[in-house]
This record gives structure tokens, C-alpha cells and sequence, in this order.
């Protein structure tokens, strides 16, 4: 790796007098859209700032989270492998924070770093803006890890008929739907929990789902969470097939285009929750001069 290289994954905030600048941090970094979806909303919205990036060491998060605050840094997205370690460090969480149970959005005020966590918000916007209706549909949401619980809140929060958690084994499913029990009963919603070989069984899954969520890491590898057999339960075709990993149809996705499913990957949650972070140090009143639609149409040209 070139100097360069090196530099461009350290972002200081002390290089850029009179400039608030914002960073992403995660481990590897290099491959993140999000300092040019940042750059874009800043023009759109006339904002002086730099965006850059951080690669902190996998076990060093904090100290250079703190480091870029201490030199003036204003507030940091953050990603894989890190949405621990922010939940860890913010002195201050939001509810949905809380709720999320990880951060990925930090930033510094009156000597306080808060926490938030705005996947959740971000897949439900995309959802909404891609015409898919969430309130009284059945969705199903494929994986119980960080990214599962970081959008259950907002999911709950649409009142849809059904959410089903479904994982390779029950625990961390369970757990999620004790979790999100109350919420779900204020909601009207029935939470329930599924192995991912109970998908396959017509007795325990006997519908199919208006909306299938992948929340697992497997399009990475390509490889999907779901057997033939799961897949010719759950889909039909008027199924909407979202997989939150983005820039390449997965096998998931593949799986529901054999079924006739429409779907979708996870670059418009990307965008939509950078649009909420933007806000979050910006300000509210800045959400009518951005366009998370247009910069999302940028990136997929």
C-alpha cells in the first residue's frame, strides 16, 4: 500500500482549519461509498465540510475515535467491525440506539459524544420510496445479528401484520422477539420466531411473505441463507426480495427472480441512512435541500 493509500484511510481533523469534517470508520475502509455520498449531500445543501475515512486497527476503535474528536473531528459514521465498540464509547445513546443494541452515527457536543443508529430508518425509507407498503404486510427478516436488530424498531414501527425472524439456530432469533415484544404488542404485530429449516416446512411456515429481508452477511461470499426448499415456500411473485448487502445481485436475489419476486439490494438504505447521519450533525432544517433519490441514482449510473 502506497503512502497515499495509507493516507487516505487516516482522516485528521486538524489538517482542515475552518472546515467541520466528518469521517467513516471501519476495518477494511478503503471500498466505502459513503465519503462520496457525503460529499454530494454538502453540495446539494451548500455545506462546508470534509468527509474522509478511518481504518482504525480491529482492536484500537476507541482510541482513534477519540483522537479524531480530540482534533476537532465533528462526527463519524461507522461500520463493520465497529458498531460495538461506538455503542461502547458514546456517552450518550439515543432510544433507537438502545433499542438497536449497536451505533453506527457518533458525534460531539458540549463535550459529550451521542450515539445513534440509523440503519433501521434507512432500509424503511428505501422501502417506502421503492413503493413496497410495509403496514399489515407480512415480512419476513432472514438473520439475528447486529444488522437484524438494527432495523426491527423501525420495522415494528410501520405496523406491519407479521415480522418473522428467521436464523440458523433459535437462540438469537428468541432473544430478538423477547426483546422486541412490547414494542411489537403496542404495534399489533405478531413477532414471531422461525429456524431457517422451519422455512421449509409448509406446517410451520404456511404463508408466503409480501416483503423477505436478508440481513445476513452471506451475498458477501455468494452464498444465500435460504435451501430451494425454503425459497419455494416463502416467494411468490408478488414478493419483494431485499438483501442488505449492495453493488452486485446476490444468490438470495437470484433465488427470488427464479420465483417472479422483484428485488432489491441495499445501496438506497446506505444513501437513506447517510441522509439521517447528514442530518443529525447539519441539522433538520436541512432535510428539503437534500436528495437521497438523486445521489442514489448517481451512484447506481
Amino acid at each position: 500500500m502506497s503512502s497515499t493509500d495509507t493516507a487516505s484511510l487516516h482522516t485528521d481533523p486538524s489538517l482542515f482549519a475552518g472546515v467541520d469534517v466528518y469521517a467513516v470508520a471501519g476495518n477494511p475502509i478503503s471500498h466505502s461509498k459513503s465519503p462520496a455520498i457525503h460529499q454530494r449531500f454538502a453540495q446539494q445543501a451548500k455545506q462546508l465540510m470534509h468527509y474522509g475515512r478511518l481504518q482504525p486497527d480491529i482492536d484500537s476503535f476507541a482510541q482513534a475515535a477519540q483522537s479524531f474528536f480530540a482534533a476537532g473531528g465533528k462526527g463519524m459514521n461507522v461500520t463493520v467491525p465497529f458498531k460495538l465498540d461506538a455503542q461502547n464509547l458514546a456517552d450518550v445513546l439515543t432510544p433507537r440506539a438502545q433499542l438497536a443494541g449497536a451505533v453506527n452515527t457518533l458525534w460531539k457536543t458540549e463535550g459529550k459524544i451521542f450515539g445513534d443508529n440509523t440503519d433501521g430508518a434507512g432500509l424503511v425509507r428505501d422501502l417506502l420510496a421503492q413503493g413496497i407498503a410495509l403496514n399489515s404486510a407480512r415480512i419476513l427478516l432472514v438473520g439475528a445479528g447486529g444488522a437484524a436488530r438494527g432495523v426491527i424498531g423501525p420495522l415494528l414501527e410501520q405496523s406491519p401484520k407479521s415480522l418473522i425472524i428467521a436464523n440458523r439456530s433459535n437462540k438469537k432469533a428468541d432473544e430478538l422477539v423477547k426483546l422486541f415484544a412490547d414494542l411489537a404488542g403496542s404495534k399489533e404485530v405478531a413477532l414471531e420466531s422461525r429456524t431457517l429449516a422451519d422455512l421449509e416446512d409448509v406446517a410451520k411456515t404456511q404463508h408466503p411473505f409480501d416483503l423477505v429481508i436478508n440481513a445476513t452477511a452471506a451475498g458477501l461470499a455468494d452464498e444465500s441463507p435460504l435451501t430451494p426448499e425454503a425459497v419455494a415456500n416463502i416467494f411468490v411473485p408478488s414478493s419483494f426480495a431485499y438483501d442488505m448487502v449492495y453493488g452486485k445481485t446476490t444468490a438470495f436475489m437470484q433465488q427470488a427472480l427464479q420465483r417472479g419476486a422483484r428485488v432489491s439490494d441495499g445501496l438506497g438504505m446506505l444513501v437513506e441512512q447517510a441522509a439521517d447521519a447528514f442530518l443529525l450533525w447539519r441539522g433538520a432544517q436541512l432535510g428539503s435541500a437534500i436528495d437521497p433519490r438523486a445521489v442514489l441514482a448517481k451512484l447506481r449510473s
